[in-house]
C-alpha cells in the first residue's frame, strides 16, 4: 500500500469515529495536510455531508479554498451548511465573481443574502453584475475581473498598468483595448507588449478581437472560444462595451458540464449535479425512472404494431426469428446519425438551414448501408430460409437503414428548431421509433413478398 493510500485510510478511520475532541481534530489536520489535492476534493466530494463537513473545516485555508473551487456548485451549497460562519466568509471572499455566482444560485435566497452582505462593495458589484445574465449565457461564466488598456498608451504605460493592477485581473495574457466609453477596440497580448518598442503604441499593435456578448449561449460561446485557439475571450454587452472577459479554464467547465449533460440524456438518464458516490439514492432514482417511464409508454407502440401483425406471424413463424435483429440494425443506424448530427450541430459544422443538405446526406448514407446488409442478410437468409425469406430480410434492410438513417439526422435538427437539446432527441426516442417503424416496414414488406 502507498504512503497516500495508507494516509487516505487513516483519514477515513478516523472520519468514521466522528472526531470531536481537539487532538482528534488535530490529528486529522494533520494526516489531511500530507495528502495530495485531488485525494482531498475525492473525499470531501464522496463521503457524507457530516464527514465532507469535518474533514472540510480542519484543511487550513489555502487547501479548503482549492477543494472548495473544485466541487460542483451544489455540492458546495450543501457542505456550507455544516461549515463555521468565518470560514465560510473567508472562502466566499476569495472566489472569483463568476463561480461565486454560480454558488450562490444553489443557497436559498435568505443564506445567499448573508453572504453577499458580507463581501467588500467591490467584490458585491461584480458578483451582482454576473447574477444579472440568465443561467445559460456566458455572461453568468465571465469575469468582471478585467484589466484593459487604451489605444492612446505606450507599451511603457501599458506594462506599468499591467504590473501595478495584475493583481486584481483575471489575467494579463490576454488584454482588451477600450475607447473611453469602454467600447471594446481589439485585443493585444501580454507576450507582443514585451517583444514592442516603449515608444509603440498600443492601438498599433491590437489587433480584432473574437469576442461574445454576455447573452449569448454559454455552449455556443466556448465552442467559438476553443474554434479560434484562445486563452481568453472579451465580452462585451448590447453595446459592445467591454463587461468581462472568458478564461479557458471556464470554457473548458462550460464544455465538460454540455458533454457530461449530452452523455447522460442520450442514454435515457439526467445528469447527476454532483459525485455519484455522494448522490443520495432517491436522488438517482429521480433521474433514471422519468425516462424510464416515457420509454415503457413508449414501447406500448412497437407492442401495439406486433399485435396488428399477429396473423402474419401465425402463417410465417420464422419471422419473428428475425424480428430483434431488425429492430437493432434500425436503432443502431438512426443513433448513429444522431449522434454525428449532434456533434456536427454543436461545433458548427451544420446549421438549420442545412437541414435538406443533411437529409439527403444520410438518404444516401443509409441506403449504401442498407444495400451493403441487405445483400447480406438476402445471402445468408437465402441460403437457410429460402429466397423468399432472404428477399424479405434484403429489402427490409435496405429500406430500415434508409429510413432510420434520415430519421436519425433530422431529429438534433428538429430539436434545435424548438429549442429542445439535440441530446434529448438521439437514442432512447429514435431507437423507439425506428423500432415501431421498422416492424410495419418488414411486415409489409413480407406480406408483398410472401403474399400473406
Amino acid at each position: 500500500m502507498t504512503t497516500s493510500s495508507a494516509t487516505t485510510e487513516t483519514v477515513l478511520a478516523l472520519l468514521r469515529s466522528a472526531p470531536q475532541s481537539e487532538e482528534q481534530l488535530e490529528q486529522l489536520a494533520l494526516e489531511a495536510k500530507t495528502l495530495p489535492p485531488g485525494e482531498l476534493v475525492y473525499l470531501v466530494e464522496t463521503r457524507p455531508a457530516t464527514e465532507s463537513a469535518i474533514l472540510f473545516r480542519v484543511l487550513d485555508k489555502d487547501a479548503a479554498l482549492a477543494v472548495f473551487e473544485a466541487l460542483p456548485a451544489t455540492h458546495q451549497a450543501e457542505l456550507i451548511s455544516g461549515l463555521r460562519t468565518q470560514q465560510v466568509a473567508d472562502i466566499i471572499g476569495d472566489l472569483d465573481p463568476d463561480d461565486r455566482a454560480s454558488l450562490l444560485d444553489e443557497l436559498p435566497a435568505s443564506v445567499a443574502e448573508r453572504l453577499m452582505h458580507g463581501l467588500d462593495l467591490d467584490e458585491r458589484a461584480m458578483t451582482t453584475a454576473v447574477l444579472g445574465y440568465p443561467r445559460h449565457a456566458i455572461g453568468r461564466y465571465m469575469s468582471p475581473e478585467v484589466l484593459p488598456l487604451t489605444p492612446g498608451m505606450s507599451v511603457r504605460e501599458a506594462l506599468a498598468h499591467v504590473r501595478t493592477h495584475a493583481e486584481q485581473a483575471e489575467t494579463i495574457y490576454l488584454l482588451p483595448v477600450v475607447d473611453p466609453s469602454r467600447v471594446l477596440l481589439g485585443v493585444v497580448g501580454l507576450r507582443r507588449l514585451l517583444l514592442a518598442e516603449e515608444e509603440a503604441l498600443v492601438g498599433d499593435l491590437a489587433h480584432a478581437a473574437v469576442a461574445a456578448e454576455a447573452t449569448d449561449d454559454r455552449e455556443d460561446a466556448a465552442r467559438r472560444f476553443f474554434a479560434a485557439e484562445l486563452l481568453a475571450m472579451p465580452i462585451v454587452d448590447g453595446e459592445q462595451r467591454l463587461v468581462g472577459i472568458l478564461t479557458v479554464d471556464d470554457a473548458v467547465a462550460i464544455l465538460d458540464r454540455e458533454n457530461h449533460e449530452d452523455s447522460a440524456r442520450t442514454s435515457g438518464t439526467e445528469p447527476l449535479d454532483r459525485a455519484y458516490l455522494s448522490t443520495p439514492i432517491l436522488r438517482v432514482v429521480r433521474s433514471r425512472i422519468v425516462w424510464l417511464l416515457v420509454l415503457a409508454i413508449s414501447a406500448i407502440l412497437t407492442v401495439h404494431v406486433l399485435e396488428i401483425f399477429e396473423d402474419r406471424l401465425d402463417q410465417v413463424v420464422i419471422l419473428a426469428l428475425f424480428i430483434p435483429l431488425l429492430t437493432g440494425t434500425g436503432g443502431n443506424t438512426g443513433n448513429q446519425a444522431a449522434t454525428t448530427v449532434t456533434r456536427a450541430l454543436a461545433v458548427g459544422e451544420v446549421r438549420l438551414r442545412d437541414l435538406p443538405r443533411v437529409v439527403w446526406r444520410e438518404l444516401r448514407i443509409g441506403a449504401v448501408l442498407g444495400a451493403v446488409l441487405g445483400s447480406l442478410g438476402l445471402l445468408v437468409s437465402g441460403l437457410v430460409y429460402g429466397l423468399a425469406i432472404g428477399t424479405v430480410m434484403g429489402l427490409t434492410l435496405l429500406s430500415i437503414c434508409t429510413m432510420a438513417a434520415i430519421v436519425g439526422g433530422l431529429m438534433p435538427l428538429i430539436a434545435k428548431k424548438v429549442g429542445a437539446d439535440p441530446a434529448v432527441f438521439s437514442n432512447p426516442f429514435i431507437s423507439t421509433f425506428c423500432d415501431a417503424t421498422g416492424l410495419i416496414i418488414y411486415f409489409t414488406i413480407a406480406t408483398a413478398v410472401l403474399g400473406l
